[in-house]
């Protein structure tokens, strides 16, 4: 377990800014202490600095695992958000989306979301751009990526995809042999 290196953190901040902007400083300097970004086995965990000094006494090829895994890097240094980064960025999202209850599962079952399963969007969304997608009683579904602007998603036809599928709370299911 090592602290990430300038080009680490600035993929990884680059990557987690188009989820939720500035508000990165509000992970690292909570209320309820210090936490830090660590990276072991090309996976970047989130986890506070208290846990931290405990796990320092546990070797390396014995530690699995510590707080929680945001993402891992892939062979070509890209940054590959995880599921299991959810929960700390749904609080923080700038960009958001609510699909209706009738394409909640589809999108659990890693489909893209469709114009017919939009419910709302928020104003003002880039083409690209990164969002969280909620239920209509706004529980927290998963990530993707825009397809279409705000506007272009109200004009579209009720078939096309307004919402690239990133990752969806069904991966703790269908990946649950992969996931740390």
């Amino acid at each position: 377990m090592r602290p990430l290196t300038e080009e680490e953190t600035k993929t990884m901040f680059e990557k987690l800014s188009k989820y939720i902007g500035e508000n990165i400083k509000l992970l690292v300097d909570r209320p309820d202490g210090t936490y830090c970004f660590r990276l072991h086995h090309d996976r970047v965990y989130y986890v506070s600095e208290k846990i931290l000094k405990l796990a320092t006494s546990i070797s390396r090829d014995k530690l699995v695992s510590v707080g929680t895994c945001f993402g891992k890097f892939t062979k070509t240094q890209k940054f590959r958000l995880h599921i299991t980064a959810l929960d700390f960025l749904a609080p923080y999202a700038k960009y958001k989306v609510w699909v209706k209850p009738g394409a909640e599962q589809s999108f659990l079952y890693g489909q893209h979301v469709m114009k017919s399963g939009l419910g709302r969007i928020t104003e003002n969304t880039a083409q690209y751009q990164g969002v969280v997608v909620y239920s209509m009683a706004d529980v927290p579904l998963g990530f993707g990526v825009a397809a279409k602007t705000t506007q272009e998603c109200r004009k579209v036809d009720p078939m096309s995809i307004v919402v690239f599928h990133q990752a969806d709370v069904g991966e703790y299911i269908r990946n649950e042999d992969t996931l740390t």
